[in-house]
């Protein structure tokens, strides 16, 4: 099956989540967005006022990240974060799961923890960051069923700032732990056409990347 520009540039959530990122960066991120036609944005929780001021108007969304990078920050603390993304704007939250717990195998923690930003969320989609690179089979299924029973909307595979990104392998086994109840969100190191479309073929229903513009500003229709 051949995926087409158009319908990668509608899964893409546009990525800028560098530390250093400026004002101005932000802005131009929002530019990109409109002009090409992604999903969504997905920024710092400081920068979601920003991005929905520049946004305003348009069909593209605000993603805002939580308890980014690391995910080790108190429930509490995450579903704070949580809500005042949404307050500044955010029209999605991507929460990064409380990784140790989930390598203890405390699933209580996890579900808590989730279920926190959920609520906080108050309706707007939720994605739990899983960062697969660290995970085996078995806990990346864990992680997943958890996180739909918690409310989340998509899973996602990793916050390219661990140990490994988005795998064909990786996005086949949560698509088919999830089915039709969830998304899944691949990011992590897709920098390509040619990757973007493997993984929607894998199942993906959105791509996390900052390198939209170039995969799909050269090809043709």
């Amino acid at each position: 099956m051949r995926v087409r520009p158009a319908e990668i540039a509608s899964r893409i959530d546009h990525t800028l989540l560098f530390p250093g990122a400026t004002a101005a960066q932000i802005r131009g991120l929002c530019d990109e967005a409109r002009r090409y036609g992604f999903a969504a944005v997905c920024v710092a929780s400081s920068r979601a006022a920003l991005a929905s001021e520049c946004l305003r108007g348009s069909p593209v969304k605000v993603a805002a990240v939580v308890g980014f990078p690391h995910g080790s920050a108190l429930a509490l603390a995450k579903a704070c974060e949580a809500r005042e993304a949404v307050r500044s704007g955010a029209g999605e939250i991507d929460m990064v799961v409380n990784l140790g717990a989930l390598l203890d195998g405390d699933w209580k923690a996890v579900r808590d923890d989730i279920r926190g930003v959920v609520e906080a969320a108050s309706g707007r989609p939720v994605k739990v960051i899983l960062e697969t690179g660290a995970l085996t089979d078995e806990q990346k299924i864990a992680g997943a069923v958890i996180a739909r029973s918690a409310g989340a909307a998509y899973v996602k595979t990793s916050t390219g700032f661990g140990p490994g990104g988005a795998t064909v392998a990786d996005v086949r086994l949560l698509a088919r732990v999830v089915g039709r109840a969830m998304g899944v969100k691949a990011s992590g190191g897709i920098r390509t056409f040619a990757e973007a479309s493997a993984l929607l073929r894998a199942g993906a229903s959105r791509i996390g990347t900052s390198s939209g513009v170039a995969m799909v500003a050269d090809v043709g229709p």
